[in-house]
This record gives C-alpha cells, sequence and structure tokens, in this order.
C-alpha cells in the first residue's frame, strides 16, 4: 500500500517466529528495527533468510538504524566512534534487505546547545560515514526524539541536504519528549521542516511519557497535523508505532474513521479492512 508500513523489531522475530507470520497475513510492510542485540546475535545468513521471506511474500521494508546508547554527534571521542562503528555496522545487515528507506535518531539533547557547532560538525560526519558504507542507500530519515526546538535539527539536515537525508517526523515523541503537549507548538515545527518530511512516525501519548499508543488514545491534536499536511500541500508516507496487536487495531479503526486525512497519504479503506479481519 504505497509508503505504509508498521514497526516490527527484528529481535521479536527471532524470539517467535509469529510475529512475521502475523505481518505476513495481514499483508503489513514491517518497518525492521536493528538494535545491537539483534546485531550481535543474529549472523547474516539469518537476516538473508528473512530478507527472502519478504521478497517472496511481495513485502516491502524499512529499516530503523540501532539508536540505544548512540550520540551521532557526542562531543566525547569514545562515544562518537562507537556510535559510528555501530551505525556502519548496522548499514552492512540494512543492505541485506533491500529497504525503501532508512530511519535514524538525530540524538540530539540540551547539553549539546552550548557545543552546538561542534555536535552539528560531528553528527554530520558520522551519518555521511555511515551513508558511504552502502553507496547505493535508499534515502535516510532523521527523526526528532527530545528536541523542544526544530532548528537544531533542521540545521543537521541542511548540512546532509545533497545525501538525500530527510526528516521523519514523530509524533509521539514531539507530544511527550518535546514538549508540545506543553508549547502547543506544532504547527511551529510543520512550518519549520516542511520542505524536509518525507515520513511520520505515528503513535499517541497522554504527553507526559512515550507511550506508543493507539491513535486517538491518548491526546496528540490529530486534527491539527492533518490541516497542517494539507495546508502545507505535503502527503509524507506513514509509519505506526504500536507496541500491541490491540494498540496497533486501534490505530487501523482511527484510520477507518478519519480516511479523508489518510486517503491523501494513500491508504485506502478497503486495505485497512484486510488487516482488521
Amino acid at each position: 500500500m504505497g509508503n505504509f508500513f508498521v514497526n516490527l523489531p527484528v529481535r521479536l522475530i527471532a524470539q517467535d517466529s509469529a510475529y512475521l507470520e502475523f505481518f505476513l497475513q495481514k499483508k503489513l510492510d514491517p518497518e525492521l528495527g536493528l538494535d545491537a542485540i539483534s546485531l550481535e546475535s543474529l549472523d547474516t545468513t539469518w537476516h538473508e533468510e528473512i530478507a527472502s521471506t519478504l521478497l517472496e511474500a511481495g513485502r516491502m521494508c524499512s529499516i530503523h538504524l540501532p539508536f540505544h546508547d548512540l550520540q551521532p554527534g557526542s562531543i566525547d571521542d569514545l562515544v562518537l566512534q562507537a556510535s559510528r562503528e555501530r551505525l556502519q555496522r548496522a548499514m552492512r545487515v540494512a543492505s541485506l534487505y533491500s529497504p525503501r528507506f532508512l530511519v535514524g535518531h538525530n540524538n540530539f539533547i540540551p547539553l549539546y546547545t552550548d557545543f552546538f557547532s561542534k555536535w552539528l560538525s560531528r553528527a554530520t560526519q558520522t551519518w555521511r560515514r555511515a551513508l558511504e558504507v552502502w553507496p547505493d542507500a535508499p534515502p535516510l530519515y532523521l527523526e526528532n526524539v527530545r528536541e523542544q526546538d526544530p532548528r537544531p535539527i533542521g540545521d543537521l539536515l541542511g548540512e546532509l541536504s545533497d545525501c538525500r537525508v530527510r526528516l521523519c517526523f514523530d509524533t509521539g515523541h514531539w507530544f511527550s519528549y518535546g514538549g508540545g503537549s506543553q508549547y502547543n507548538n506544532l504547527s511551529v515545527w510543520m512550518q519549520a521542516l516542511y520542505p524536509y518530511i518525507a515520513q511520520l512516525h505515528l503513535h499517541d501519548n497522554d504527553g507526559v511519557s512515550d507511550q506508543h499508543l493507539g491513535l486517538g488514545q491518548g491526546s496528540i491534536p490529530w486534527q491539527e497535523l492533518f490541516e497542517d499536511l494539507e495546508c502545507l500541500n505535503i502527503s509524507p508516507g506513514i509509519t505506526l508505532e504500536q507496541h500491541s496487536k490491540e494498540e496497533l487495531e486501534d490505530s487501523l479503526r482511527f484510520m477507518q474513521r478519519h480516511s479523508g486525512w489518510f486517503s491523501p497519504l494513500g491508504v485506502r479503506n478497503q486495505d485497512l479492512e484486510l488487516m482488521l479481519e
């Protein structure tokens, strides 16, 4: 269904093949999450077999690169070295899946405000080096995480614009970690970053913690988001990031009820009905 994905950590597939079987049965295209555990414990043959299974089933995938403990723009040389090595290793594994796109965490934190130029330079080089590992890589989308201001990630995207690096706007991160529930500044983010927005990570929360609830089960101002997308004339792809089957079903039903919001993004009601059977 075009550019519509649902998150699926690779380590869950390794623990229980039923996770992948569910995706194949429901005709869901997974955003496969790579982390240090899966990268260290699963060999190349295992990844090749999963990639072959997806291909034979006619399913596309995207890849979410590792992010736990990583600081791509760290001002600490040792942390920076480890972050770069992990991301470069992940890129080699990601290439086995022929994904439509890659997602990475920007991970700008308030500590870096006083060292912004150094952070920006280091983060830029980290992502350039990661992409050099796979010269024919698909587009890389960096997502907001804890930023309370869109400018740092906007500056980074500007530095990387020649590398087909764009933005995955994460609604849940903006609303909770980014203080969106407090500042009510969604339109500020949209206006600042809309030229870069290529993908949306959609999940809901109460504005206090990053709960990954089904759409409509929290307090995110969805109507405002879709009005902004229409006003700015952009139609990004979407990835649902729920953490349970029940929350996923909540999101699919929400999308059915608000088909007018999602149809411009390539989501068809008949496909949603099949996913809910």
